[in-house]
């Protein structure tokens, strides 16, 4: 995995000096306990399975991964010189942690495991993500998810 610090210099600043979006103040909304909700998983690790078109650099999209998903039709298209797939390689709850929120629920730490959970391809501007973070809101809505573990690739 390269650190920032050993990019090259123009990359570097780049990345830090990346204007960001002001999305305004997001609302507080006081929920249930974590022991009653449903949870999904929202990954910017590009994974799909293996029967869906994989990500295109830049895409906005994401791909739906139901949760039956055997863990050997999950790929992952993230393509990036500054990226190492090793940890998705050897274990695919680094990214997409599905085996863990089953023990939680299993435990009765969460109520529920969603339906369905997401991934989009991660360093795409956020701007150019919105339609696509609605349309994902919705389906959550649908499949009753009241909590969703983002998972930052």
């Amino acid at each position: 995995m390269a650190h920032i610090d050993e990019w090259p210099e123009d990359a570097r600043d780049e990345l830090l000096n990346r204007p960001m979006p002001d999305f305004g103040p997001a609302p507080f909304v006081k929920g249930a306990a974590l022991a009653r909700r449903r949870v999904a998983i929202v990954s910017t690790a590009g994974l799909h399975r293996r029967s869906d078109a994989p990500f295109a650099d830049g895409s906005a999209d994401y791909r739906v991964i139901p949760a039956d998903t055997p863990a050997g039709e999950i790929v992952m298209s993230h393509v990036s010189t500054n990226f190492d797939r090793t940890g998705f390689q050897r274990e695919l709850n680094v990214v997409f942690p599905i085996d863990r929120l089953r023990e939680l629920a299993g435990e009765g730490a969460i109520g529920s495991v969603a339906a369905f959970h997401y991934s989009f391809m991660g360093a795409t501007p956020v701007e150019r993500m919105e339609g696509s973070a609605r349309e994902v809101a919705r389906l959550l809505k649908g499949d009753h998810v009241d909590a969703v573990l983002l998972v930052p690739v």
